[in-house]
């Protein structure tokens, strides 16, 4: 009698096993359906927002950025079905033994949480934003009745020896704040409501949990590298500051925000002997990067063929990368013949590089994008950061020897330099972004002097323009909650130049790589880093590339210890 009961036994849980195989495999089986629906329903219309932005960018018009914003919705209308949703949280809760199809549902259930929301509130955002973006890139400063690009006010403002004319240029470039400063504290408040709605703190918090980043983690992260960076820059601003009283024949005391050689002390000033620009001056920096990545079998001329690349009237006077996923990669610049065109040119074409070697033959296609966004970041600073390396410029430009060597210490103290300025920068950026989320309601102004002058050391200005820089960047009204992945793509380009000087390149010189015509780097990069695409998580990804997590200790190894 025992012995049947045990038969029975068996056999119950061999059919228990069964029923649940069949459970799972149905719950499978409707998640890849979902998905395949979703791809369908999505991945036209993610090529048409591509398309129509690139349009929009490059012409100004209004009618083409009309064009986009309704692109855009038509796509994210997608994103606020409900009954998706609920959908998508069933099978987030069931147990999904496929990793690959458990991956897609993470990110599916992130990016539709973020869009649950009416859609006139989602038309309302969409059409404020493209608006915004439109004042941007038409946008031009004007002085004395002339307008002036924004290239044109880099170069008084990195040139002038006259006060006078830094601070009309200066000024100039500020009232593009003033413009859009109500439309910017209005779209902040409709996210912030947005957020709130779904039981998020506000649109800030949101924004980083539902982009698989811990915000306490990224505090943390930033206030230590607040005190791993602040003694150095305090040294390096005192000796910006007498280089600049020099200049401008003034006290050091005199120093105000317009006299730091760009519009927000972002970029360090050229405070050494070496002009690096002289060497871009006649080169075609279009050629010298398509060179410069077919040596390293990552070639460029199909992104370089469909890209838009020179200034414009009404063209928007930054620079991008943007991807369809499956068909097209394009990057968008203003190319000047300077060291910063050469690193923006290299910039872009890394963030391109990265989108066109995903393997979407074996990749589903919501995982057809980079780790992470400052993994992306990440890849295109390490290679813009080559403009300025000394081994670069000789093996692109065929520099003498004794040339290389007589520039070697001051390209590393401009890098170095350059880098301290910017992480200063990105501390504003990321603290005052983080505030205004806040509270909007707060001294926008004040709260953003308080930051400068706390991480940046400057003093402000005893007459502010009205609503000026608080608004005057764009990230903050067009790209929310994304300068912070700057920072982090810092750290990991250091890491990742580190690992590669290390373990590809054999070498433990580690100050002037230039990686030129070395193919198995392109192979590395593209097989650990690019292929998987969004397959794992991002430090994950990053934990298999490199043996480590993110850590900024090679950042500081390489400029800051």
């Amino acid at each position: 009698m025992g012995d049947k009961i045990r038969d029975l036994g068996k056999d119950f849980i061999f059919f228990a096993d069964v029923i649940m195989s069949d459970i799972h495999t149905t719950i499978e089986k409707q998640a890849q359906d979902f998905i395949n629906w979703y791809v369908l329903a999505v991945s036209e219309k993610y090529k048409n927002v591509c398309l129509t932005y690139f349009t929009a960018t490059n012409s100004g018009k209004k009618e083409d950025y009309a064009i986009a914003a309704e692109t855009q919705l038509d796509r994210e209308r997608i994103y606020t079905r409900q009954e998706d949703f609920q959908q998508i949280k069933k099978f987030r809760e069931a147990t999904i033994h496929d990793p690959l199809l458990k991956r897609q549902i993470e990110l599916l259930f992130l990016s539709y949480q973020s869009r649950q929301m009416d859609e006139k509130v989602l038309e309302d955002m969409i059409t404020l934003q493209n608006t915004i973006e439109n004042k941007f890139a038409t946008f031009r400063a004007e002085i004395e009745g002339k307008e002036y690009t924004d290239n044109q006010i880099e170069e008084i403002l990195s040139n002038s020896t006259n006060t006078e004319d830094v601070q009309k240029a200066w000024l100039a470039s500020k009232k593009i704040g003033s413009i859009v400063a109500g439309d910017v504290l209005e779209i902040v408040k409709m996210r912030n409501q947005l957020a709130q709605n779904l039981w998020y703190k506000n649109y800030h918090d949101m924004s980083l949990r539902l982009d698989e980043q811990d915000p306490d983690e990224i505090n943390k992260i930033f206030d230590d590298l607040d005190i791993l960076t602040r003694d150095a820059f305090i040294k390096e601003k005192s000796d910006i500051d007498e280089y600049l009283a020099k200049k401008f024949t003034i006290e050091k005391e005199s120093l105000m925000p317009r006299h730091y050689q760009n519009r927000y002390f972002q970029e360090a000033p050229h405070i050494y002997g070496v002009d690096i620009d002289s060497y871009y001056k006649d080169q075609d920096i279009v050629e010298l990067s398509r060179k410069y990545y077919e040596s390293l079998w990552l070639p460029v001329e199909h992104i370089l063929q469909v890209s838009d690349l020179y200034e414009r009237p009404g063209k928007y006077q930054h620079a991008y990368c943007t991807s369809d996923k499956l068909w097209t990669v394009r990057i968008l610049c203003n190319i000047k013949a300077n060291a910063k065109w050469m690193n923006t040119q290299l910039h872009e074409l890394g963030h391109a590089v990265y989108d066109t070697c995903i393997d979407s033959t074996h990749t589903p296609y919501i995982l057809c994008e980079p780790a992470h966004t400052f993994t992306t970041e990440a890849i295109a600073m390490m290679f813009g950061r080559f403009a300025s390396n000394p081994q670069w410029i000789q093996d692109m430009l065929h520099i003498s020897e004794d040339e290389k060597q007589k520039i070697a210490d001051t390209c590393f103290r401009t890098l170095r330099l350059e880098q301290l300025v910017s992480s200063r920068w990105m501390q504003v950026m990321y603290r005052f972004e983080k505030c205004i989320y806040e509270n909007p309601d707060q001294n926008l102004n004040d709260l953003r002097w308080d930051l400068v002058e706390t991480y940046q050391m400057m003093k402000r200005p005893p007459q502010l323009p009205e609503a000026a820089d608080r608004a005057s960047k764009i990230h903050i009204a067009c790209y929310p909650c994304y300068y912070h992945n700057y920072m982090l793509g810092e750290l990991l380009a250091s890491q990742l130049y580190y690992h590669i000087v290390w373990q590809v390149l054999h070498s433990t010189e580690y100050t002037f790589q230039s990686f030129y015509n070395k193919p198995e780097i392109g192979e590395y990069l593209k097989k650990n880093i690019f292929a998987v695409g969004r397959t794992y998580h991002w430090n994950t990804m990053i934990e298999m590339a490199t043996g480590e997590k993110l850590t900024p200790k090679y950042y500081a190894q390489q400029f800051v210890q």
